[in-house]
């Protein structure tokens, strides 16, 4: 369902928004894309990069070390579960093929 304009910007124009505010990035609605436009260097297409990379690393949310402990904890149990499971699979079939092959 669609927003209409006086309620607020439709989902489709935030994205658009939102790579338009990456510098490079395609150009906005409004904006016709050139063709005879040069095309960047080598060096300054890694220097645009590395740009890019070093904003969106600003927007990095670290978490506290509580979220850390408890994250690694619910992982860790995770794993042990899945190990557990699949030996206990294991076990069955290798069991089976003994009593079929035997």
């Amino acid at each position: 369902m669609r927003r209409s304009r006086d309620k607020g910007p439709d989902v489709s124009d935030t994205a658009a928004a939102a790579a338009s505010d990456a510098e490079g990035s395609a150009p906005r609605r409004d904006e016709s894309p050139r063709r005879e436009e040069t095309r960047r260097g080598l060096f300054a297409r890694i220097a645009l990069f590395v740009r890019q990379v070093v904003a969106e690393l600003k927007k990095v949310v670290r978490p506290t070390r509580q979220e850390l402990v408890t994250y690694t904890t619910v992982v860790l149990v995770f794993v042990a579960v899945v190990m557990l499971f699949v030996t206990l699979v294991d076990l069955g079939v290798g069991q089976l093929a003994f009593l079929v092959f035997g």
